[in-house]
């Protein structure tokens, strides 16, 4: 596995976007555990995207107008929902005063998040082949090799920046006027994105 793949991947990865900001809200709002298990959420979001690269769904994504522009609205949505009940204290940064929110309603948000997101899936469509030799015997377990990878060092990143923000948590949640400016700041990071995702083209 080359340095340069590594690298690049690195650099992706760690580039905040939906999963940096879901995986940091949760850990903020609920501790290094519920980052940990955002962390898993999004990496796992990653699997359809490079299933359907490996695949070559992703071809009828980039020529496809309704397929993408179905799949890329849902996800504006969603980050809006995000965004609004980011604001309203009932999403990721939501901070636990009874019952934990449950492990899987934290998986089952950051999987949405990344599979809502029709970019990824044409990322990896041209983002893979590159590290992939023409002619090469195996190229479908060279790409499953590259995949595992890619997620793995999502996960490790995620985990970091989720632990980090568990970290600071305390002297957050003990000012509510700095929680509300950080829930303010997350949420309109969500609109950002989700209009960032609106006008983009394939």
């Amino acid at each position: 596995m080359s340095i340069e793949f590594l690298l690049t991947s690195l650099i992706v990865v760690a580039t905040p976007g939906t999963g940096v900001l879901f995986t940091l809200a949760a850990g903020l709002a609920r501790g290094a555990r519920a980052s940990v298990v955002a962390a898993v959420g999004c990496t796992l979001g990653i699997v359809p995207h490079m299933a359907a690269a490996i695949t070559g769904v992703a071809a009828l994504l980039h020529t496809s107008a309704i397929a993408f522009g179905a799949l890329k609205y849902l996800g504006v949505a969603y980050l809006l929902y995000l965004a609004w009940s980011t604001l309203k204290d009932k999403g990721a940064l939501a901070v636990e005063d009874g019952a934990p929110l449950s492990a899987r309603k934290v998986i089952t948000s950051g999987i949405l998040i990344n599979i809502l997101n029709p970019k990824l899936t044409i990322f990896f469509f041209a983002f893979l082949p590159q590290f992939v030799s023409p002619g090469e015997p195996h190229g479908f377990l060279r790409m499953l090799e590259l995949s595992a990878a890619f997620m793995l060092i999502t996960l490790v990143v995620f985990v970091v920046y989720g632990v980090f923000a568990a970290a600071v948590r305390d002297q957050v949640i003990s000012r509510p006027r700095v929680l509300t400016w950080i829930r303010r700041v997350f949420a309109g990071s969500f609109v950002a994105l989700g209009a960032k995702l609106a006008f983009t083209r394939q």
